[in-house]
């Protein structure tokens, strides 16, 4: 048999395949006959022409043929008994592109920031083939070619993907997948900075996390350090503290993996607490007053000092400075200098500590003394050195002062000299000094202000003594006056019997010793006659250094 039909059939559309054979059997059993098609959207009518004009038999198949029908194959057979033969036709049917899939790779796993991912636009059938392929992210234009490649994955790439694959015909639409990218990162509500009482939550989160596969655990660290664990992805503060600021981070856990967010920081704002006023009058001297005032608060704090009302320094703008004064300004930090201090520096001294929280204060009272010492060279020296004390008055101008002088509580002299001068001091002339400064209208006593001396070791005193009640207990003492304080050893012969620094203990069991300031004790149990002898007590210092001995007999 011979098939007539057009060379291509389109979807949807009426098609018409004729199969014929140019003879007739009226008699015979000869069948023409379609195989092959689908009876229920097609129809079969046959015509036998036997005429003048010709002979022939004619098996027609009308058909709405689909995308499944393309390269099919029907069969027009024309049989008579047990004897047949046949004629094929492959279907060509035009469609647009059908069974569009999205393909991910990689297809398992998490996808990480900076990843790599490919997607690509799958066709079953198409035929004319596919012509143009379209990506779409949620619903927007991403891409036009087969593959959409996404080469250092960001937290953005997360979404809904679908490509559309066109030919002359129409598009095929692929339904969407979903890109899950694995990247943990925080967000605090309302702000990362908030005001101290604020209700504050800080979320960890994964794009897509409602929609994410599979189960996901949250750990919290606060500056590094573990802080709870669970499937919750927010941490609550009803009212946050100024104790709750820091850094906070948080691992995310799927049973692919895990990631962990960059750390963000928690900024609580809160009013200064009570500011810290400190007030310091210089003791030797007495002439120098330091004032300052440091606080808690967040953001810093505007200080201000001010004394009996009036303002001496503040840390903001500038307040016009006496001469005698100095500040030094740092973060929630004042420090106010007074030089030549004297009793119209006296007074209520108070801080305030203001930001746009709040403020606070605090005061503190400060007596200065009129009198002052001062200690030249310095108010530590070696014995021999020329030392002059000057006792430093504001005294009435008009009338000459009277400077009455102390040491460690009594009375030393009293002179119209404001000095007490030691041309070459000794030892015993260290002690706490003070004076004092008598008017016919005011009397003013300075601080106590400390002279020390650095001198040698004196002779050192040595004694000996032994006990016969009870046993034989011999006891040897060595002291010593010395500034500062001496190491005194206890010697017999060449042997070093015991130390006050810096030595072993005693390596006999018959041996005790006590050691104090300038002072050294050693007791013998039973005292035998090798313990006879003469000992030699040592002494010294960064001055110099002498000993004395002593005959211990048995």
């Amino acid at each position: 048999p011979s098939v007539t039909s057009s060379e291509e059939q389109t979807e949807g559309q009426r098609s018409i395949l004729q199969c014929s054979t140019p003879y007739v059997c009226p008699r015979g059993d000869i069948v023409l006959r379609w195989e092959g098609y689908d009876p229920q959207v097609s129809e079969v009518s046959s015509h036998v022409q036997l005429d003048t004009s010709g002979v022939s038999q004619q098996v027609t198949l009308t058909s709405f043929f689909t995308w499944k029908d393309h390269s099919k194959k029907l069969l027009c057979k024309v049989s008579d008994g047990s004897k047949r033969t046949s004629t094929e036709v492959e279907l060509r049917v035009r469609h647009a592109p059908k069974d569009t899939q999205v393909s991910l790779s990689p297809s398992s796993g998490n996808i990480g920031v900076g990843d790599t991912v490919t997607l690509s636009c799958e066709v079953g059938s198409s035929h004319p083939p596919v012509s143009g392929y379209h990506w779409y992210k949620d619903g927007v234009a991403v891409g036009t070619e087969q593959v959409l490649a996404l080469r250092g994955v960001r937290r953005e790439d997360h979404g809904r993907y679908h490509c559309e694959a066109q030919n002359a015909l129409g598009a095929g639409v692929s339904p969407p997948v979903t890109l899950h990218v694995f990247s943990a990162e925080i967000s605090a509500s309302p702000a990362a900075e908030v005001r101290e009482g604020t209700a504050t939550t800080l979320s960890c989160d994964v794009p897509g996390r409602e929609g994410h596969p599979g189960e996901l655990i949250y750990t919290w660290y606060k500056n590094s350090a573990w802080l709870k664990e669970g499937p919750a992805h927010t941490l609550l503060f009803p009212a946050v503290a100024a104790g709750d600021a820091g850094y906070y981070s948080c691992q995310v856990t799927n049973s692919q993996g895990s990631d962990t967010a960059q750390a963000i920081s928690l900024s609580v704002t809160y009013p200064p607490r009570i500011p810290t006023l400190t007030l310091f009058q210089e003791t030797q001297g007495g002439r120098l007053v330091i004032v300052r005032c440091t606080v808690d608060s967040h953001p810093p704090a505007t200080l201000a000092i001010d004394r009996d009302s009036t303002v001496l320094a503040t840390s903001g703008a500038q307040v016009a400075l006496g001469q005698r004064l100095s500040v030094t300004a740092s973060r929630n930090s004042l420090r106010l200098e007074i030089r030549d201090a004297g009793p119209q520096d006296s007074g209520k001294y108070g801080c305030t500590a203001s930001n746009v929280h709040g403020n606070a204060s605090a005061t503190k009272v400060l007596v200065t003394r009129a009198a002052g010492l001062l200690i030249q060279p310095s108010a530590e020296v070696t014995e021999g050195t020329a030392v002059t004390l000057t006792c430093v008055g504001t005294g009435d101008a008009a009338e000459e002062p009277l400077y009455i002088w102390y040491k460690n509580g009594r009375r030393l002299q009293e002179s119209s000299f404001p000095t007490l001068e030691f041309p070459s001091v000794r030892g015993d002339d260290a002690g706490a000094f003070q004076c004092q400064v008598q008017t016919r209208n005011s009397s003013d006593t300075s601080e106590a202000v400390p002279l020390r001396v650095f001198y040698p070791p004196r002779q050192p005193v040595l004694s000996s003594f032994l006990q016969s009640q009870g046993g034989r207990l011999g006891i040897i003492q060595c002291s010593v006056e010395s500034d500062p304080e001496s190491n005194l050893t206890l010697r017999r012969g060449d042997d070093a019997i015991a130390c006050s620094q810096g030595c072993p203990q005693a390596t006999s069991p018959r041996v005790h010793v006590t050691r104090s300031y300038n002072s050294l004790k050693v007791e013998i149990q039973d005292v035998v006659v090798e313990d006879e002898g003469i000992y030699v007590c040592q002494a010294g210092n960064s001055q110099g250094s002498t000993s004395a001995t002593v005959d211990f007999k048995a």
